[in-house]
């Protein structure tokens, strides 16, 4: 029975000299490898609203809020929830431009509100000219005319978009006549967008 108690005695008096074996934490904080995977973060410049994140997450923690500000501007706010993310990672590999969401080194995430543990960003929508509702981020369209290049004059509404930011297109407000031809050179959703393009080519419906 003596040398299983010498064995403890040693491994106390080891303790004593070294001091605890484990990391000090949350006294001092814990050493962080370059591949943790912590909170998604949003970079406003790199998201384009167009709610890929949301659509390949698993657990469901973005959710894409749509609404209508006082100044009568549509939005789109993409808001995760990190009290229910898994840090998967599914969210920076889907994004569109790979620029939108990241997972940071942040991993001390806990807190007293869950209303508070959210991560959003916020991106303008356009709106259709003839039915007047939502269909897109702005930035999203924007970004189809980069990628498409001189192949974006193939799609009016993504041009169109392009001359308004840069100050070319001035939108004129139509009123309840039945659709033409000339709507065609308007910011349209791809239902009105349809229904223009049939007008065009196989005249009105009788």
């Amino acid at each position: 029975m003596k040398w299983p108690k010498l064995r403890e005695l040693k491994e106390a008096v080891t303790s004593l000299v070294k001091g605890p074996y484990t990391h000090p934490f949350p006294a001092a904080p814990t050493p962080q490898p370059e591949w943790i995977r912590g909170k998604p973060v949003y970079d406003p410049a790199g998201c384009i609203g167009c709610g890929a994140c949301a659509e390949v997450c698993p657990v469901r923690a973005i959710e894409v809020q749509d609404r209508r500000t006082d100044d009568g501007r549509w939005t789109r706010r993409l808001v995760l929830h990190y009290d229910n993310c898994v840090f998967c990672g599914e969210c920076m590999r889907g994004c569109s431009t790979q620029q939108g969401v990241k997972l940071s080194s942040s991993y001390e995430l806990s807190g007293f509100d869950r209303k508070q543990m959210v991560e959003t960003v916020e991106k303008e929508l356009a709106v259709c000219e003839l039915c007047r509702e939502p269909f897109a981020a702005r930035d999203h369209l924007l970004w189809i005319h980069r990628r498409l290049g001189a192949g974006a004059f193939a799609n009016p509404t993504v041009y169109l978009v392009e001359q308004e930011r840069l100050g070319l297109r001035e939108v004129v407000e139509r009123d309840d006549r039945p659709i033409d031809r000339s709507d065609i050179q308007r910011v349209l959703c791809p239902d009105c967008r349809r229904s223009v393009t049939l007008l065009d080519e196989w005249g009105p419906v009788k």
